[in-house]
């Protein structure tokens, strides 16, 4: 079944023009669309299905600072801020909240690498916090356990994705701009060589500026424009118990499982890292680009089936645009989870956390996590075509680092100074091989 989600009412009239259309409203869609209409700009933000719909809301949840890539972690800073100052903003509650993340381990390895990365992100004025064993194993009471060791990241957090992308595409509105759902951009028309309009299942908005951040979709979208954009997408499976446990931390993570409360006082059970990787057109074409990732990862992946290929959302063939695309045809990425993993994911976290021992579970549900062959985004708008701007292969880290996303594309569009560095962010660094550039600091 799919994720919890809100639901909201948006318009159904496609404008004429629009300063910006933003194609794909998931997280990083509805925060560049919210930047942008806050900047100014007259904006239409469009989804072929629902408002977060797909990862968006199939997440942890986690807003996170702890382990990251050091290209990204001045981008996660300046998100928490940033998940505050929206909140503020819509006066709604989002779910966001500094609860602080906790890592526990009995592995010295694991424990070395993160002490490692405190050392680094220490010098970066990032607070992340060693646990002794006595100090891990307090921190971790609930799971009645002794540990070797942890970490505890007090300034880091969680949103809810149940609510958090209908939520931010209702503030788009409330700052003037438009967003329409069921209404899938099937590509984008030019005049001299630059953006001049996107052409959708209802019509054309001209418009001299287009950001996609079509999540999944968006490699295949580009190739439409004759832009190479190396994605692929491996098969996460998730689940929730039912709420009413006490004395579980907000966010906890271990090697065998990780546990997340909800807004609705549920709790998300995932394990990290572990996944199953459908074939698809895309990962089979651009599977030079990702041999390095799949090198260091090929321990937490499964072998998939043909889900991804059915659904198209890598398709390597041409679509007319004057006709149905793969978007209108797959609205929403609903994929089957695996139940093997799903029951080992449960198994894991009963044999961790006695007080889940008598809790139901309330849902499963599967998403596609779109990765680039570095694991760090893209964010680009300087392209082959002019007024084209990407946002996309989050790579699983998306959730939290959107609203600094999608600000830092506000400010390439409004000519703002940018809120981080952009060059480690662009499409380009996949013109060389990748072999030692996957996700480090």
């Amino acid at each position: 079944m799919p994720a919890p989600l809100l639901k909201i009412e948006t318009s159904s009239n496609l404008p004429a023009d629009a300063d910006c259309v933003v194609i794909g409203a998931g997280i990083v869609g509805v925060c560049a669309a919210y930047w942008l209409a806050r900047g100014g700009m007259r904006v239409v933000l469009l989804e072929k299905g629902r408002v977060g719909a797909e990862q968006s809301s199939r997440n942890w949840g986690w807003c996170r600072q702890q382990n990251r890539d050091a290209r990204e972690l001045p981008l996660a800073t300046k998100s928490l801020a940033l998940w505050e100052e929206i909140m503020a903003d819509l006066g709604r509650k989002i779910g966001f909240q500094r609860c602080g993340l906790l890592y526990l381990s009995n592995s010295p390895a694991e424990i070395e690498g993160w002490d490692k990365w405190g050392r680094f992100a220490r010098g970066e004025g990032i607070d992340t916090r060693i646990l002794s064993a006595k100090e891990a194993t307090e921190r971790g009471q609930a799971t009645g356990k002794n540990w070797l060791g942890g970490v505890w990241s007090p300034t880091d957090g969680i949103a809810d994705p149940s609510c958090a992308a209908p939520l931010i595409a209702q503030g788009v509105v409330k700052h003037g701009g438009q967003v329409i759902q069921s209404c899938a951009a099937r590509g984008i028309e030019t005049t001299g060589g630059k953006v001049s309009g996107v052409v959708t299942e209802k019509g054309i908005v001209k418009t001299p500026q287009v950001v996609m951040a079509g999540g999944a979709w968006a490699s295949s979208f580009m190739y439409q424009s004759g832009i190479s954009f190396p994605q692929a997408s491996v098969r996460s499976s998730i689940m929730s118990i039912g709420p009413g446990v006490q004395g579980l931390p907000a966010a906890l993570h271990t090697a065998k499982v990780s546990v997340t409360r909800r807004g609705d006082g549920a709790y998300t059970l995932a394990i990290s890292g572990r996944a199953n990787l459908d074939i698809t057109p895309g990962a089979l074409l651009g599977a030079k680009h990702f041999l390095p990732m799949f090198a260091k990862r090929w321990r937490a992946l499964s072998p998939g089936g043909l889900q991804a290929w059915n659904a198209g959302f890598e398709t390597r063939k041409k679509w007319s645009l004057d006709a149905e695309s793969p978007m209108e045809r797959t609205r929403i990425l609903d994929p089957r989870p695996s139940k093997r993993l799903i029951n080992e994911t449960l198994s894991n976290a009963r044999k961790l956390l006695p007080a889940l021992e008598n809790v139901g579970v309330q849902a499963s549900w599967a998403g596609y996590i779109d990765s680039t062959p570095d694991g760090v985004p893209v964010i680009d708008s300087n392209l082959s075509i002019p007024g084209l701007t990407l946002a996309a292969g989050l790579s699983g880290h998306g959730f939290g680092i959107g609203p600094g996303v999608g600000h830092l594309i506000a400010d390439m569009l409004l000519d703002r100074t940018p809120i981080t560095e952009i060059r480690q962010y662009k499409l380009e660094r996949f013109d060389h091989a990748q072999w030692g550039k996957v996700a480090g600091f």
